[in-house]
């Protein structure tokens, strides 16, 4: 019996009958090894080893425009599919503030939620002659084109955000003379960086775990309010002298046009995800941090994550 699979490989069509090998798909907005696409790698593995779904999810990436191209693609194409879920971050929340993804807005989307926060970190390569985030910073201060850091957000993004915030807190006003790159999900910017393309990287604790396990990088700072467990060792950006707090939120947001019903099923699908113990174990191997957010609730938090983004954009001029 002929079989035709679907662009997107998340179903096949068989004489007129649909069957399908996974229970839903995932779209991670970005390349393979960067925060999306473990958000979805790892939600949609625990979804099927705790049996909330009788088959796996099916992982696909889309990578483009900062996560624009996913988010546009969902909106024109995809509005009612039910067995659809994308994930999403701060990332995918400032991208929104910035009007970036061409007029789109979060209420084109429902947000279900977030069962994880995954800190920030700025990242040099191993032999870097930066020891530290004052060095770093210092150098910045005094020839800003000496350092470029690069980012799995576009320009403009979360990742953009994280060292301008710093350099805010350090006095350094004039912005647009800091260098930023701007590539599809962390694995591709970290590896600029360790390859010497870069000077530093911008970016999430969960994107640069295997590297650090492997010793090609050297993490200057984590922008949290505390050390993470597990990781001990690396200091905050605070106890630096520099008061910065940058987390990335880790969720699932589904199609406007599914119903309460739907929503409500994935809400409660990713409930459980946060209360396993599959999530508590990944959670610690990536340097998550508690953070659980999830139902009708949350919309109403990405909302003011937007709006309070969108003015911290206009404050640093990265928006006018």
């Amino acid at each position: 019996m002929r079989t035709i699979k679907t662009l997107l490989g998340s179903a096949v069509i068989s004489m007129g009958m649909m069957t399908s090998a996974f229970a839903a798909e995932c779209i991670a907005p970005a390349n393979p090894g960067g925060g999306w696409d473990f958000t979805c790698r790892q939600i949609g593995k625990i979804m099927y080893d705790i049996k909330v779904v009788d088959k796996p999810i099916q992982v696909t990436n889309m990578a483009g425009a900062g996560g624009g191209l996913a988010f546009n693609h969902v909106v024109a194409e995809r509005g009612s599919d039910t067995d659809l879920i994308i994930a999403a971050s701060s990332a995918t929340s400032t991208r929104l503030a910035q009007d970036a993804y061409a007029g789109r807005t979060a209420s084109d989307v429902r947000f279900v939620g977030a069962i994880g926060a995954d800190p920030g970190v700025i990242v040099v390569g191993k032999d870097s002659p930066f020891k530290n985030l004052g060095d770093l910073i210092n150098a910045i201060k005094a020839k800003p084109s000496s350092v470029t850091f690069a980012g799995g957000s576009a320009v403009g993004g979360f990742d953009h955000l994280k060292p301008l915030m710093l350099l805010q807190r350090a006095g350094f006003t004039d912005i647009t003379k800091v260098k930023y790159i701007g590539v599809d999900g962390g694995a591709d910017a970290i590896t600029q960086t360790i390859g010497g393309f870069t000077q530093a990287m911008t970016g999430d604790m969960s994107e640069i775990v295997g590297f650090l396990k492997a010793g090609e990088i050297r993490v200057l700072a984590v922008l949290t309010e505390e050390r993470i467990a597990g990781f001990e060792d690396i200091p905050t950006a605070k106890e630096q002298g520099f008061d910065v707090v940058a987390v990335n939120w880790r969720g699932l947001y589904v199609p406007k046009g599914v119903s309460d019903e739907v929503f409500n099923t994935w809400a409660d699908r990713l409930q459980k995800v946060a209360d396993s113990d599959e999530w508590k174990a990944a959670m610690k191997a990536n340097g998550l941090a508690p953070f659980t957010k999830v139902g009708a609730d949350f919309q109403g938090y990405v909302d003011q994550v937007v709006a309070e983004v969108r003015q911290l954009s206009k404050d640093i001029g990265v928006i006018k």
